[in-house]
């Protein structure tokens, strides 16, 4: 699928699936797949394959193979993108770096008389609020500010994805000296 060979991912499927392996198993490899391999480049497909996992659980073998075919096909013909795979790992790195790293009060939830106090949710910026549904707000800890994790390709549904990022990150840019 990652090769976009329909052919060879809906042979290699019924190997699996004529040797005995659990559709279920299969299924959820493609849940994973489709948002790991395939992503924002066409976000349908986890749709798609969270439906097929839910039919292979109500019909079993051996009517589920014509969903899990339908999944294998969806998969290997859609554009990729492992942005969203990318994204997390480099997240992940800094936040197993920064675990001490303050959250920054405005977006601390305060629900008690005492978090209030002590500032939490102050000078929040509602967005639905402002005219372009985007504000100055400081979301990340100080010494990630800037950090970019995400990285949209230009297969599919992702070149929509980049240009709404660089839309926004020019609203930042002109109205505002740090983009968040």
């Amino acid at each position: 699928m990652r090769n976009s060979d329909v052919d060879a991912a809906i042979y290699w499927l019924a190997r699996m699936l004529e040797a005995g392996e659990d559709p279920l198993y299969i299924a959820r490899r493609l849940v994973r797949f489709a948002s790991e391999d395939v992503g924002m480049a066409d976000s349908r497909a986890l749709e798609l394959t969270v439906t097929v996992y839910q039919a292979c659980q109500f019909l079993g073998m051996p009517e589920c193979t014509v969903h899990l075919t339908h999944a294998v096909t969806y998969l290997a013909l859609a554009p990729k993108s492992n942005a969203l795979y990318t994204a997390y790992g480099a997240a992940k790195d800094d936040a197993l770096n920064t675990l001490a790293e303050p959250v920054p009060l405005q977006i601390r939830n305060g629900v008690t008389d005492l978090m209030k106090d002590l500032g939490y949710g102050a000078n929040y910026q509602y967005a639905h609020d402002a005219a372009d549904r985007l504000t100055d707000m400081q979301t990340m800890p100080d010494n990630l500010i800037g950090a970019t994790y995400y990285h949209p390709s230009d297969q599919g549904s992702e070149a929509r994805v980049a240009a709404r990022m660089a839309q926004i990150k020019a609203w930042h840019e002109q109205y505002h000296e740090t983009p968040e």
